[in-house]
C-alpha cells in the first residue's frame, strides 16, 4: 500500500530547490495526490512549471510552507491588480548555458531566439516586481520575497535586457541573419545582389543569342548548386561551350553554365563563403553574449519556474475558492471543505458538492465515522487527506477555513487491497497494511482507515477494529476511521479522545445527502440501502426477519437519536429565527426612539424659540418706556425692577419648559409654557407681540393658527405669538393710546403719550434735512400710525440734493411690509423730490 511520491529526474529539478524536509511516509496512491497534483499542474503555462508542481510533495517545514503560501497569496493579488504574467518564454536554459560557455560554439538561430524569449521575461519580471501595482501592495503588504529572488543572486544585478535586444534586433523571425546583423556581413550582401546582377545579364544575353537558333529548352535562368546556369536541350548541348550540371528528369533539358559566366559564378561562390564565415562569426559572437548573461538566466529562470508554479496554485485557488490555511498544533479544523476531483467532475455533469465541516482537537484526537453506504464516508476522508497534503505543499485548501497541524507522515489504508502477485486476500492484505502504519504511527502522523474491520467474520472484524483503533489513539496520532460495526460507534461514544460522526442521510427517503454529523454515530442502515438500489423484495423481507432483535432495538435507537438531533436542529433555527425577529424589532425601536428624540428636540426648539419671542415683546416695551424722555428720570428705578422681574420670569418659564420636555408633557399645556395663551377664542382682542399692536380673533385657521383683523388689515398669527387676551376696557384704552402710554401704565409707571386721531392725520411726511437712519426711523413710525389710521396713500418729502436721502428712502420703502407699491408724482406735486406710496389694506 506504499506509494511514497516519486521523485524522478525532471528538467525542472535543475532549476528548482527540492521541498525542504520531505513528509518522509506518504500514501499518495490511496489519497489520490498525484491526480490532484495534475489538476493543479493544468494551470501552469510552461513545461517546466507543469513538472515542477507533478514533481511537488508536502514539507515539514513549516517555515517554508508559509512562505509558500504568502507568495501564492501575492501572485492572487498580481492577479487581482490586473496584472500580466509573462511566462511565454519560459524553459530551462542550463545546457544552452553550458554550450555557450565552450569556446568558439556556436547556438543555432532557435536557441537564440528562445534565450531571447527568456531573456525578455526575466527583465519584465523584474520591472514588474521593483515597480508593483499599489493594488498589490495595499493587498499583500509587499511583494519583497519575489523581489529578493530577483535581484539576490550577483548575477541578476545586471538586466538580461541588452541581450534580447541584440539577438532580436540582428535575427529575423525566420532564423535568417538581418542584412546590418554586421557591416561586413551587409557589404558581402551588397556585393552578391551586384554579382548575380552581372550573371543573370550575362546570361539573358546568351538565352537571347541561343533561342535564335532554337537551342534552348526555356526562357529563364536557373541555379544549380549555388551557379547560375542555363536551360539547353539535350541534343543541342554540344552546340553550346560550357559545363553541363546536370539534366531533367525526362533527360530531354540540360542545364548549361557558359564559359562566359564561369568566372563571374566563381566570383559569386566567393561571396557566398564569405557570407557564410561572417555568418558563423556573428553566431559565435552572439553566443559569448550569451555565455556573459548565463548565469543570470539560469537564475532568473529559476525563479520563472517557481513563479509559474505559484501562478498556476494562485488560479487554481482563484477557480476553486480556495482559502490560505492556518497552522496549529492543538487543532484540526476544516469547514466546507471540498474534494476537488469531486467538484471537477460535478461541475462537467452540472451537479453541486456538499461540504464537509469537522473538527479534531489535542485532545481528541480520532473520529468514527458511521453511516450508510455510498454516504460520503471514504469521500469524506479522502477530502480530509487532500487539504491536509495541499496545505502542506502550499497550495490553497478548497474550504471556507482550515486550521492544523503539520503532519510528518499521511498513512492510509483504504480500498481493496487484494494482492493476487504477492497471494494476499482482501483481509490479508489489510493487515499486512495495518500492521505497517502501526509501526509508522505517531503524534504527528495523520492516519485514515476505511471500513476498519471489513473483509472477515463481523463478530473477529468487530473486536479487531476496535483494538485497532486503541492503539493509534494511545500513539498519539490523528485518526480518521470509517465502519460500519456498532462495536466502533460504542468505543467512541464510551472512549475519551474519540468522538462519533454520522455520514448523513434523510430519515425519510433513505437517500444519502452527504453532509457530515458530528457527536453522533450513524445508522448502516444497509437493508435499507439495498432496497433502495433496487435489490429483489422478497430478498429485503427475508433479511429483516432474520435481523437479531439487539440489532433491530440499535437500528431504532439510533434512528430515535436522529430524529432527536433533527427536532433539535429544527428548534435552533427557530430560535436563531425567533432571535433575528428580536434583534429586528430592537433596531425598529431603537430608530423610533431617534425618531422620537428627534420630534421632541425639535419640539424644545420651537419652545424655546417662543419663549425669546416673548421675553423680546417683553424687553420692548420696557425699552420704549424707557425712552420716553419725559418720563426717564422717573423710570430709572422702575425700569431697572422691570429688567431684574423679567430676568427671572424668562428663567422660571425656560426652566419649566426644559422639566416639561423631559417628562414629556404636551406643548400646549399651560404647565409646560406657561408664556403662551392657552384659551383663545373668536372675537377676543388680543395684543401681537411681533407688531405690539392689537387686533380681533376672527377665526382658527387650524391649531395654534389665528386669523387677526387690524382694522382694514388681516393677518394670521400662531398662539405663541399672543402676548395677552385683553378686555374690553383694555381695548378702548388700547385704542386711544400708544403702545408706550399702555406699557407706562404697568407696576405704577405713570407715563402718558397721547396719539393723534386718525382723523387728523396727515397723508405726507417731510425728511428734508434728516440723514438716512434718522428719516428712516420717523418713517417707520408714520407709516405705522397711517396703516393703523387707514390712510390709502401717503406721500414722502425728502427733497433732491444729491439724491442720497431719496435713494435710502426709496430702498427701505421697498422692502416694508406696508407698502403695496411706490412712484415719482408729477412735478406739480414734488417731482423728483417725493415719493408716493400705496399702502397695503
Amino acid at each position: 500500500m506504499s506509494d511514497a511520491v516519486p521523485n524522478p529526474q525532471t528538467e525542472s529539478e535543475t532549476l528548482l530547490d527540492p521541498v525542504p524536509s520531505p513528509v518522509a511516509n506518504l500514501d499518495a496512491s490511496a489519497l489520490e495526490w498525484h491526480p490532484l497534483l495534475s489538476l493543479v499542474a493544468g494551470y501552469a503555462i510552461s513545461r517546466v512549471g507543469r513538472e515542477a508542481i507533478e514533481s511537488l510533495t508536502p514539507s515539514t517545514d513549516q517555515r517554508w510552507i508559509e512562505n509558500q503560501h504568502r507568495l501564492v497569496a501575492e501572485l492572487r493579488a498580481l492577479f487581482d491588480s490586473g496584472a500580466s504574467i509573462p511566462l511565454g518564454g519560459l524553459f530551462d536554459p542550463t545546457q544552452l548555458a553550458a554550450k555557450s560557455r565552450i569556446p568558439e560554439a556556436a547556438l543555432e538561430a532557435a536557441e537564440l531566439q528562445s534565450v531571447a524569449r527568456l531573456a525578455n521575461d526575466i527583465a519584465a519580471w523584474q520591472s514588474l516586481l521593483r515597480n508593483p501595482p499599489a493594488a498589490v501592495n495595499a493587498a499583500s503588504g509587499s511583494i519583497a520575497g519575489l523581489v529578493e529572488m530577483l535581484t539576490a543572486s550577483p548575477a541578476l544585478a545586471q538586466s538580461v535586457a541588452p541581450l534580447t535586444e541584440q539577438i532580436n534586433r540582428k535575427l529575423m523571425p525566420d532564423g535568417s541573419l538581418a542584412d546590418d546583423a554586421s557591416p561586413e556581413l551587409s557589404r558581402i550582401r551588397h556585393e552578391q545582389q551586384r554579382q548575380q546582377r552581372v550573371i543573370e545579364e550575362s546570361l539573358r544575353s546568351a538565352l537571347r543569342r541561343l533561342s535564335s537558333d532554337n537551342q534552348t529548352q526555356d526562357d529563364l535562368i536557373t541555379i544549380r548548386g549555388d551557379r547560375f546556369v542555363i536551360p539547353v536541350k539535350a541534343e543541342q548541348k554540344r552546340r553550346v561551350s560550357g559545363v553541363v550540371h546536370g539534366a531533367s528528369s525526362s533527360g530531354q533539358t540540360v542545364y548549361v553554365e557558359p564559359l562566359e559566366t564561369i568566372e563571374q559564378n566563381n566570383e559569386l561562390v566567393r561571396l557566398l563563403e564569405e557570407e557564410q564565415a561572417e555568418i558563423h562569426r556573428i553566431f559565435v559572437a552572439l553566443t559569448r553574449l550569451v555565455s556573459t548573461h548565463a548565469e543570470a538566466l539560469v537564475a532568473g529562470a529559476r525563479v520563472l519556474a517557481l513563479v509559474d508554479t505559484l501562478q498556476a496554485r494562485a488560479r487554481f485557488s482563484i477557480a476553486y475558492d480556495c482559502v490560505r490555511p492556518i497552522f496549529s498544533a492543538e487543532l484540526f479544523r476544516l469547514e466546507s471543505a471540498r474534494h476537488p476531483l469531486l467538484q471537477k467532475r460535478l461541475r462537467t455533469s452540472g451537479g453541486a458538492i456538499v461540504p464537509v465541516t469537522l473538527q479534531l482537537e489535542s485532545t481528541a484526537r480520532q473520529l468514527i465515522i458511521s453511516g450508510p453506504n455510498t454516504g460520503g464516508k471514504t469521500v469524506t476522508l479522502k477530502t480530509t487527506a487532500l487539504c491536509a497534503l495541499m496545505a502542506q505543499s502550499g497550495i490553497p485548501v478548497p474550504a471556507a477555513a482550515a486550521t492544523m497541524p503539520v503532519f510528518s507522515a499521511f498513512l492510509a489504508d483504504i480500498g481493496d487491497a487484494q494482492s493476487i502477485e504477492q497471494a494476499l486476500s482482501t483481509f490479508s492484505a489489510h493487515i499486512v497494511n495495518l500492521d505497517r502504519l502501526s509501526c509508522l504511527a505517531g503524534p504527528t502522523s495523520l492516519i485514515f482507515l476505511d471500513e476498519l474491520g471489513s473483509a472477515t467474520d463481523p463478530d473477529e472484524g468487530s473486536a479487531l477494529a476496535v483494538a485497532v483503533a486503541a492503539y493509534f489513539l494511545a500513539s498519539g496520532a490523528w485518526t480518521l476511521i470509517s465502519t460500519h460495526h456498532t462495536s466502533l460507534k460504542v468505543y467512541a461514544a464510551n472512549t475519551p479522545g474519540v468522538l462519533n460522526a454520522a455520514a448523513g442521510v434523510d430519515e425519510v427517503t433513505l437517500v444519502p445527502n452527504y453532509q457530515l454529523r458530528l457527536g453522533v454515530p450513524g445508522a448502516s442502515a444497509g437493508i435499507q440501502t439495498a432496497e433502495r438500489l433496487g435489490l429483489n423484495a422478497a430478498i429485503v423481507s427475508a433479511a429483516r426477519e432474520r435481523m437479531g432483535t439487539q440489532q433491530a432495538d440499535i437500528a431504532r435507537f439510533l434512528e430515535n437519536l436522529h430524529t432527536q438531533l433533527k427536532d433539535l436542529e429544527a428548534e435552533r433555527k427557530a430560535a436563531r429565527a425567533e432571535q433575528y425577529a428580536l434583534n429586528t424589532e430592537r433596531a425598529r425601536l431603537a430608530r423610533e426612539g431617534d425618531i422620537e428624540t428627534k420630534k421632541r428636540t425639535r419640539e424644545l426648539e420651537q419652545k424655546l424659540s417662543s419663549l425669546l419671542k416673548d421675553f423680546e415683546f417683553q424687553m420692548r416695551q420696557t425699552v420704549a418706556a424707557i425712552e420716553d424722555r419725559a418720563g426717564q428720570l422717573k423710570l430709572s428705578k422702575e425700569s431697572e425692577r422691570r429688567i431684574q422681574r423679567l430676568r427671572r420670569d424668562f428663567e422660571q418659564q425656560f426652566n419649566s419648559t426644559v422639566v416639561a420636555h423631559r417628562s414629556g408633557a404636551d406643548q400646549n399645556d399651560p404647565h409646560a409654557q406657561p408664556h403662551i395663551i392657552g384659551h383663545v377664542s373668536v372675537g377676543d382682542n388680543v395684543r401681537i407681540k411681533s407688531m405690539n399692536k392689537v387686533g380681533t380673533i376672527v377665526r382658527e385657521v387650524e391649531k395654534d393658527l389665528f386669523e387677526v383683523a387690524l382694522g382694514a388689515l388681516k393677518m394670521r398669527i400662531r398662539r405663541d405669538d399672543i402676548a395677552e387676551v385683553l378686555s374690553s376696557t383694555a381695548v378702548k384704552a388700547a385704542s386711544s393710546e400708544t403702545p408706550l402710554h399702555a406699557a407706562s401704565r404697568q407696576k405704577g409707571v405713570r407715563v402718558t403719550v397721547t396719539s393723534e386721531a386718525s382723523e387728523n392725520m396727515r397723508s405726507e411726511i417731510n425728511l428734508i434735512g434728516r440723514t438716512v437712519d434718522e428719516a428712516t426711523g420717523e418713517l417707520e413710525k408714520y407709516l405705522d400710525q397711517a396703516f393703523l389710521a387707514g390712510l390709502p396713500r401717503v406721500r414722502i418729502i425728502h427733497g433732491t440734493g444729491m439724491g442720497i436721502l431719496r435713494r435710502g428712502v426709496r430702498e427701505y420703502l421697498r422692502t416694508h411690509p406696508h407698502v403695496a407699491s411706490l412712484q415719482e408724482p408729477t412735478q406739480q406735486e414734488g417731482g423728483a423730490g417725493a415719493t408716493v406710496v400705496e399702502l397695503r389694506q
